[in-house]
């Protein structure tokens, strides 16, 4: 998470912005991944060899731990990072949608793959913590960690803010355990996991202590919905470091270590660091562009399902809330994921809800549920019009661009809310309109035949990837197609 002061409150938007209606429908985004030859790869900001090197509980507060719910996540610590690959990934996440755009389509990271991979709660309240002073944060670790407040001063001091590192909050937990303080010392390794693992930011060496709220009665802490506090901090990082000046990317990043069905899921995958630097990140991007349907395995958490079960809720689509973070979630988008065809959604609209209507939706999601629609007969199966659809509106594949290239009109940032202290508690999360129909490259009126080229491209590299059946267009109609956009080139 971002220090979180008070001049940390995201894009200024004005109050007199109203929902936007269905005539946005066909409208669709500017822009796409782009070839960054001059941005190196991000910097992953991941603690797994912390994790490692402190080890597992002493079996003293083992029970406590085990209690709040948080306890997977010891054994899905990250340890290497593929840069190439979450680099080609992010080039293609979309903040409008809070999804990646894909040559087959929109795909996103969903509370089912929180509840799968991680064994954490998607179920439970939402943290409503607000930004900290540093004078509160210092008071927090105080009372919390048993600290005395010129130790907690200066190094809230040397974090710059309402921070502490992670070696610190290691050397207390050990300071506690050595003094038999068990529940002080069982907040202090609590508060170190989440830091190296589901918080990891871009300080690459600090935890906020606002965390330590959620852990001041750890009777309680296993209330709080962890899976969504993960999925929220996640797509606030994919949103920052999607802007081409980003270098760097939190949150939980890669999934590790050996694996077996009764094991949390992100143990499957092993990545080792001779594996990471032979594939260089080019070969991920055209890896990406040739992607097909058949090519996704749009079910992996099927052998899964005895140990942790599908659960509904992840087809709630609404903003979801971390303290002051809010973030769309539209599973209607993915539903492929999910093993329903997918349709084509409606547009993205703005939301003005208060943080009460949020966490009030969300404990009554039954209410707030998408419809789920067909089973498919076919994994990764959509509807006839849907991939003509998301062509339309989207352009997927890798295009040459500049890495410092500034964000089209009206592709502000996914609003980040962080409300002053003492002001009304109504966020106003809005999702910027889709740029007009006449932004887009049309057949009819190219601004210029390098368009008209990768427009080409696109289409005959759509019909090469889905053939007749999926695209809904016989190789004849699309060779007249492309000659039409050849012929219209002034």
């Amino acid at each position: 998470m971002a220090p979180a002061n008070v001049e940390d409150i995201g894009p200024n938007i004005p109050d007199d912005t109203g929902a936007q209606a269905a005539e946005d429908e066909d409208e669709g985004f500017l822009g796409g991944p782009s070839d960054p030859s001059e941005r190196p790869k991000l910097k992953l900001s991941s603690h797994g060899r912390k994790v490692h090197s402190l080890g597992r509980p002493v079996p003293t507060i083992e029970g406590l731990v085990a209690g709040t719910g948080l306890s997977p996540l010891i054994t899905c610590s990250v340890d290497t990072g593929d840069r190439g690959l979450l680099s080609s990934f992010v080039e293609r996440w979309h903040r409008e949608t809070s999804c990646f755009h894909l040559p087959v389509g929109e795909v996103t990271i969903t509370l089912d793959d929180f509840l799968s991979l991680l064994h954490l709660s998607v179920v439970g309240d939402l943290h409503a913590f607000q930004p900290l002073h540093v004078d509160d944060a210092v008071q927090m670790l105080v009372d919390l960690l048993m600290v005395s407040a010129e130790a907690a001063r200066a190094e809230t001091g040397q974090c710059c803010g309402p921070y502490v590192r992670l070696q610190w909050v290691r050397d207390i937990y050990e300071r506690r355990c050595q003094a038999g303080h068990w529940t002080v010392a069982a907040r202090a390794y609590l508060l170190h996991l989440l830091g190296c693992i589901l918080f990891a930011n871009k300080s690459a060496s600090n935890v906020h202590v606002v965390y330590l709220e959620a852990l001041r009665d750890l009777s309680q802490t296993g209330r709080y919905a962890w899976g969504v506090a993960a999925l929220v901090h996640m797509y606030d990082q994919l949103n920052d470091a999607s802007i081409s000046s980003s270098r760097q990317l939190g949150g939980y990043i890669t999934l590790l270590q050996d694996y077996d069905e009764d094991s949390s899921r992100a143990c499957r995958w092993i990545a080792m660091k001779k594996i990471v630097k032979s594939i260089r990140t080019p070969a991920y991007m055209e890896c990406l562009d040739r992607l097909r349907i058949p090519d996704v395995c749009w079910i992996p958490y099927r052998e899964h399902r005895p140990v942790r079960d599908f659960h509904m809720i992840s087809c709630y689509s609404d903003l979801l809330r971390w303290g002051p973070v809010a973030m769309y979630y539209w599973p209607e988008r993915v539903m492929r994921q999910f093993g329903y065809i997918q349709t084509i959604p409606a547009p993205p609209i703005d939301s003005r809800m208060s943080y009460d209507d949020i966490h009030n939706r969300w404990m009554h999601y039954s209410d707030h549920m998408i419809l789920a629609g067909e089973v498919c007969v076919v994994s990764g199966q959509c509807v006839n019009d849907y991939m003509d659809w998301f062509f339309r509106i989207s352009h997927p594949f890798m295009t040459p661009g500049q890495a410092s290239d500034p964000l089209p009109d009206g592709h502000a940032p996914q609003a980040r809310v962080i409300p002053q202290a003492s002001k009304t508690d109504i966020p106003h999360v809005l999702e910027p309109r889709a740029p007009s129909t006449s932004a887009r490259l049309a057949v009819e009126e190219p601004r210029h035949a390098v368009e008209v080229c990768h427009g080409i491209a696109e289409r005959l590299e759509r019909h090469l990837s889905l053939g007749v059946v999926m695209s809904g267009s016989s190789t004849h109609e699309v060779i007249e197609e492309c000659l039409r956009m050849t012929r219209s080139v002034t």
